[in-house]
């Protein structure tokens, strides 16, 4: 880095990656971020540029980054949205029952196959043979024969 170019130490990358929405630093070539720096640097001098505020440089240099990865940012965003759809459609069985609460106490003390029930019941929504049975039913009643 030359001393025409001392004004980029005063980039927070964090702030420029979150005005592009990307995950990560690296998401950046290191090639493009040169080339921005050395662009800006000609455009406007080293003395003008020095006394921009931090995040007046951040906003200039993520905007020539923008520029010029255009393309990188479409698959990213392309990518970030097809992951968004795979998940929704991953978790729809569970969108219907809001958020579940597990006492571990409980569920330490169950054997297997009162535990298997358990979660069969509550994360995949089925049903207990026992709770199918009609001789469960509280109220007594003669079973044998029909009603009009």
């Amino acid at each position: 880095m030359t001393e025409k170019e001392a004004w980029a130490l005063q980039l927070d990358w964090l702030n420029i990656v979150s005005i592009l929405r990307l995950d990560t630093i690296d998401q950046i070539p290191e090639i493009k971020r040169d080339r921005v720096i050395k662009k800006i640097s000609k455009l406007y001098g080293a003395e003008s540029l020095l006394s921009f505020k931090p995040s007046e440089l951040d906003e200039l240099v993520a905007n020539e980054l923008r520029e010029l990865m255009k393309k990188e940012l479409v698959m990213h965003a392309r990518r970030k949205e097809k992951l968004e759809r795979q998940m929704k459609a991953r978790m729809s069985p569970f969108k219907n029952q809001g958020v579940m609460r597990i006492d571990m106490n409980e569920i330490k003390d169950m054997n297997p196959d009162e535990l298997m029930k358990f979660f069969s019941k509550q994360l995949m929504g089925k049903k207990d043979d026992d709770d199918q049975d009609d001789d469960n039913d509280k109220y007594n009643e003669d079973k044998n024969s029909y009603y009009i």
